[in-house]
Order: C-alpha cells, then structure tokens, then sequence
C-alpha cells in the first residue's frame, strides 16, 4: 500500500517579520563593530589627507573654516554616526563616556571658531562641540572626517 501524501505545513512569511529579523541582524552586527579612535600626534598620512582634502588652497582662517565646515557636513548630513563623549566642556551638558548620535553639522555662523554637530539627546536636538566626541560606529568616512578634526585639534591647530 502506498504511503499516504502528507501535508505540508508551510508559515506564511509576511514582508514585516521579514523586515523585523533584517533589522535585528544589522542591528546585531552593528553592535559589533565599534570603531576604535586612535588619534596620535604628528600621523603623516593623516595631515596629508587634510592638506589635499579638506584645506587644500585655503588662504586663511575663514577659508580653512569653510573647508572643514564643508567637508564635515558633507559625510555626517548624509550617514549615522553615534559617538561617545571623551570629555567635558562647560557649554555642553555631556557626560564622559555617554553615547550620543550625531544628526548634522550645526549651521555655519555656529562653527566659525570651533565646529558644533547636532546631537540628539533627551529627545531634542542639541548643539554640541564636535572636538567633545569621539566616533564609534557608523560610515568610516564619516568616522576618519571627524577623527581628522580631531587631530587638527590635537595639534593646536585653530581658526
């Protein structure tokens, strides 16, 4: 006698739990990888990176500022970075080793000293300056563009 046909059972996979476990797995492996920031005086490949991408024909202060202003804002406006708080300034409400996620690069007559990144924190948006943070995870160029300027920090270097 033939053995009978039995009926498969098939779970019917709708586009939502499909989204769901998607967005658990990147969120797992974003969770993983969390940068490093290893800044160290006098990188050669780094300065040089600077001087060819971000000053390059500055012939100033004020051209200097626009140049990092517009390369800052133009990897953190278009990708996530989350950065963690590496220390205190008076006119921030951060603390040490707090997590932040930083939006965009505040508006341009707030960065002609120092460059200031929007935050969001407590469930607004918040100015803060962006020699305060330091980059864990997110797009890498993002993360080298933010690491630059603090290197332009660490060397003493000003508008």
């Amino acid at each position: 006698m033939p053995k009978k046909a039995s009926k498969k059972t098939t779970k019917k996979v709708t586009t939502k739990k499909i989204a769901k476990k998607t967005a658990k797995v990147s969120t797992k492996k974003a969770a993983k990888k969390h940068h490093i920031c290893r800044i160290t005086k006098n990188d050669s490949v780094r300065w040089n990176r600077i001087e060819d991408e971000i000053i390059v024909d500055a012939y100033g202060p004020e051209e200097q500022m626009s140049g990092w202003y517009y390369s800052i804002g133009d990897h953190i406006d278009e990708n996530h970075v989350c950065c963690r708080c590496r220390k205190t300034r008076s006119m921030s409400p951060l603390k040490v080793g707090e997590e932040v996620d930083v939006l965009e690069i505040a508006p341009f007559e707030d960065c002609l000293s120092e460059m200031f990144v929007y935050i969001q924190w407590n469930d607004r948006k918040l100015a803060v300056p962006l020699e305060q943070l330091e980059p864990i995870s997110g797009d890498p160029k993002a993360i080298e563009v933010i690491e630059d300027w603090l290197y332009w920090c660490l060397m003493g270097y000003e508008f």
